[in-house]
């Protein structure tokens, strides 16, 4: 059995997240679907992460193992023409036995996309969190700063996480304003369930002045989510980069 990774990207919209369930339409559903007919075998894709219901990616990753003999270059041809339009395979490459996308990321960058307009904008529906008040950039900015480290994330996840640990490692957290469109850029080892979207609305919190921006630290020690700002709607959030090593790091540019 051959173990191939693959680039993908999808519009999470239609979808229930990524993880396979019984009722739901998922990502992964989707593509295991179309590669078990590619392939002539039942497929199990092994995601880079559990993206919620409604998150987009401009990058993912997943590998599976296969019999098949179909190349990996001819591999996302074939599985696009099976797949819907809101899902496609970029490319794919041959991974080591031992690979596994989730396990084997060493950090991964997430972007929640901001249209700060009190005007929305059609082809943004669902893509962006359309917020009417103006937003306070430099205190976000301030506030985005102390979310940079190795820190206890507990304030920032949702119930329902479950993991060993709350420590995560932030190596950038940066606020960018290109036009109307305001992003949340945070790169991490890991993140928690949730994570980037309890920073995203707590920066804005921070914006409407509910928090200041020197109450992050604070805030972060406590660890009661109660005290940070809301989970930020799903539809602006979306997973922008992925590094690894070896040849798929060479397919992610990393």
């Amino acid at each position: 059995m051959k173990n191939i990774a693959m680039k993908l990207m999808f519009d999470g919209s239609r979808y229930h997240g990524w993880q396979v369930q019984k009722s739901e339409a998922t990502v992964a559903g989707t593509i295991e679907t179309a590669l078990s007919g590619l392939c002539g075998h039942k497929v199990k894709l092994h995601g880079c992460g559990r993206t919620d219901a409604g998150v987009h990616a401009e990058r993912y990753c997943a590998n599976f193992h296969t019999s098949s003999t179909i190349p990996p270059e001819r591999l996302p041809l074939a599985v696009n023409s099976l797949l819907p339009p809101d899902i496609a395979a970029q490319s794919a490459v041959y991974a080591p036995e031992g690979f596994d996308a989730i396990l084997s990321c060493e950090k991964k960058e997430y972007t929640y996309r901001i249209l700060n307009s009190r005007i929305r904008d059609p082809f943004l529906s669902g893509r962006a969190y359309l917020y009417p008040l103006r937003l306070d950039l430099d205190a976000m900015k301030r506030a985005a700063a102390h979310f940079v480290g190795v820190r206890d994330f507990a304030a920032m996840r949702s119930a329902g996480s479950r993991t060993r640990t709350t420590v995560r490692t932030v190596y950038s957290c940066e606020v960018v304003e290109a036009g109307e469109l305001v992003e949340l850029r945070v790169c991490a080892d890991g993140f928690l369930y949730n994570m980037a979207r309890a920073m995203a609305g707590t920066l804005i919190y921070v914006s409407e002045g509910k928090i200041s921006p020197d109450d992050i630290a604070g805030l972060l020690e406590r660890g009661d989510r109660r005290l940070a700002g809301p989970t930020a709607p799903p539809g602006g959030l979306y997973m922008t980069r992925l590094w690894y090593s070896g040849a798929v790091g060479e397919l992610f540019g990393t």
